[in-house]
């Protein structure tokens, strides 16, 4: 059994992942629901202040400082970059492993998340689906396999609310691309065009994104050469994808942790075996 902790517990990912683990019981003991300390749950049920989570009617929401982070094996974080940092150092001092689905983290930040690491087993994913990670993948070898002659572009769509932009799935997407026709990203990324741009040259990637409504999640990469154009697309039709993946990552970093050689940080593909540790 895998005692359980999820921060951002009343946002719309940490519902949906509570609400998928109340329904694996005999896998997961949620021990832990995290909201930031100014948030309206902090000091109420669940239940009370999330409807949707109608199973937890005896769990109190706890902010960082008053969570027992003892009563924890593994903690599912979807926040922000700054509190995805503090839980981390949390995390790696009390000895609980961590999955983190949070998006918009710096260089350095993530060198902090590296730091955590060398404690205990972390899971960092842009994307926590299988598909978006088949996508990664898929996306890379039509990479290898096309020549120069074929223009890349990404396009993302996301609601209204999401706050960063390009999304992190559309930068793991553009890396996996880059990194199989070893281009350095940083050079041959272009986000968005605006005026007189100029004739497209070779060896560019285009990264746009959309924002609309209540769009959960749609990336496609575009691949056009001569005569022909391949779409390479993934379309979430419910945050359930991404919440199942984060609770499969809760299960390898919980079972890394159990016997204590498996600290390190890991990603989405490390966690379906299709690639090695980073």
């Amino acid at each position: 059994m895998i005692r359980l902790g999820v921060a951002g517990a009343m946002g719309r990912m940490g519902t949906a992942i509570l609400r998928l683990a109340s329904a694996q019981k005999k896998v997961f003991d949620v021990r832990l629901a995290m909201e930031s300390e100014r948030h309206t749950a902090v000091g109420r049920n669940v239940n009370s202040a999330n409807p949707e989570l109608a199973s937890y009617n005896s769990m109190i929401v706890k902010s960082a400082p008053h969570a027992e982070w003892g009563e924890i094996d593994v903690l599912i974080d979807f926040t922000a970059p700054e509190a995805t940092l503090e839980h981390a150092k949390l995390c790696a001092k009390h000895g609980a492993a961590m999955v983190i689905g949070t998006t918009g983290l710096k260089k350095e930040q993530i060198g902090s998340i590296r730091a955590a690491a060398k404690r205990v087993p972390i899971v960092m994913a842009s994307n926590m689906s299988v598909g978006a990670n088949l996508v990664f993948a898929l996306a890379a070898e039509a990479a290898r396999v096309l020549s120069d002659e074929y223009d890349i572009e990404i396009v993302e769509a996301h609601h209204r609310h999401k706050k960063d932009a390009p999304s992190g799935t559309a930068k793991t997407l553009a890396e996996s691309i880059a990194g199989a026709k070893g281009w350095d990203l940083e050079s041959c990324a272009v986000y968005g065009r605006l005026g007189i741009s100029g004739e497209r040259p070779v060896r560019q990637i285009g990264i746009h994104a959309v924002r609309a409504g209540e769009i959960i999640g749609e990336h496609t990469a575009y691949f056009s050469g001569p005569g022909e154009t391949i779409e390479i697309k993934h379309h979430a039709a419910s945050r359930d994808a991404f919440a199942q993946g984060a609770l499969v990552a809760a299960q390898f970093a919980a079972k890394r942790n159990k016997n204590r050689k498996g600290k390190g940080l890991f990603n989405m593909q490390d966690v379906l075996g299709m690639t090695g540790k980073r």
